[in-house]
């Protein structure tokens, strides 16, 4: 029966398949329609995952509810109203600068996005989120979990979606530091087992132990210093070098992703253009 359907499609089957080569051969020589094609391709796959998320949702509400009540905590404990300011003598000074200097302003801001498609299994895997441009996400974004774990930083943006590079990818290249000794290495992905990274380029005088906290070092716009990347599980000794390599356990959980955090970095566009003009000096 198999044989018998080609031999009475054959001709619309050759013609598909002439179709999809030549589409394909379009987007990849030409940059346009490889932009354009990429821009449908992650449309139309953020809807089909809109739909599919919705489904998976509903069997995962007690998870999002754990998730959400541990951020409300974090959020709760750091209300001005549970901080006490011991009174002081009052002082009178005269100042002589207009703005105070003391004054706080924002560098960070955070929007949630739900997960609408999470691979873990693929050597370089994706995210998606539902929300995109109309939403105010753009490329280079950093996206955490709800305990401020790690998941990827933003590649691509549509107007309703964004997809994100996660840590769980062999392109991923991640500055992260040892909260104890503050030493400052690269964090890959060998893409054997989801979840474990690897921490590199960690001098061997460094002082490592099993259950030490990594951190971002804030050496990017992506994501500011003290975010969570992970533990430390094995340290390595490389042979041909004086370094460490050094085996983590991811602070966020790929298999269980459903909202995240996307850090907007105020600062980012005025520190790229300053990095952009030492690129072109040198």
């Amino acid at each position: 029966n198999i044989f018998l359907f080609i031999r009475r499609y054959f001709n619309f089957l050759t013609f598909l398949v002439l179709q999809i080569f030549c589409l394909y051969s379009i987007s990849s020589y030409s940059k346009f329609h490889e932009a354009a094609f990429g821009n449908i391709t992650n449309e139309v796959t953020g809807r089909l995952n809109t739909r599919y998320s919705q489904v998976t949702k509903y069997f995962n509400l007690n998870n999002s509810n754990d998730q959400l009540s541990k951020a409300n905590l974090q959020l709760l404990n750091q209300l001005s109203s549970d901080f006490e300011y011991k009174d002081l003598p009052p002082v009178v000074i005269t100042d002589s600068v207009m703005i105070d200097s003391l004054k706080k302003a924002r560098k960070l801001s955070f929007r949630i996005a739900e997960v609408v498609s999470n691979s873990v299994t693929a050597q370089n895997n994706f995210i998606v989120l539902s929300s995109g441009s109309a939403q105010g996400m753009h490329a280079g974004m950093g996206v955490v979990d709800p305990q401020r774990g790690v998941v990827g930083i933003i590649t691509e943006v549509t107007e309703d979606y964004a997809v994100v590079m996660s840590l769980l990818h062999r392109d991923s290249r991640i500055s992260g530091k040892l909260l104890k000794g503050g030493e400052t290495g690269t964090m890959t992905w060998d893409g054997r087992r989801p979840n474990v990274v690897m921490l590199n380029n960690i001098p061997k005088s460094a002082k490592v132990s099993r259950g030490d906290t990594v951190i971002t070092s804030g050496f990017s716009t992506a994501f500011p210093k003290g975010m969570m990347l992970g533990r430390v599980m094995a340290v390595f000794k490389e042979k041909s070098t004086s370094n460490f390599r050094i085996q983590l356990q991811t602070a966020a959980d790929f298999n269980d992703l459903q909202y995240v955090y996307v850090i907007d970095n105020i600062h980012r566009d005025p520190v790229d253009a300053i990095l952009k003009k030492l690129d072109k000096q040198q």
